[in-house]
């Protein structure tokens, strides 16, 4: 899942370098925290959070398909 939202993210922003993703257990879920350069975060948040949501929708597939939780935080 880290692989996957890292991938995304590198491909949506102008400073893929600045990219980065870090991820832990909380309770029976697994925690993705998405971390961008301020520059980037419009890029990756979208209008009306649509981007957003859309990548929220990927990994959250994905996750079903090995039978996890997973939640995305996309953080500054």
């Amino acid at each position: 899942m880290k692989e996957l939202l890292e991938v995304i993210a590198k491909h949506l922003v102008d400073n893929p370098a600045e990219v980065s993703v870090k991820d832990y257990m909380d309770d029976d879920a697994l925690i993705l925290e998405l971390h961008v350069s301020e520059d980037d975060m419009g890029k990756v948040i979208g209008r009306q959070g649509r981007i957003a949501k859309a990548i929220r929708t990927v990994v959250k597939a994905a996750a079903i398909y090995e039978d996890k939780k997973v939640v995305v935080k996309i953080m500054q």
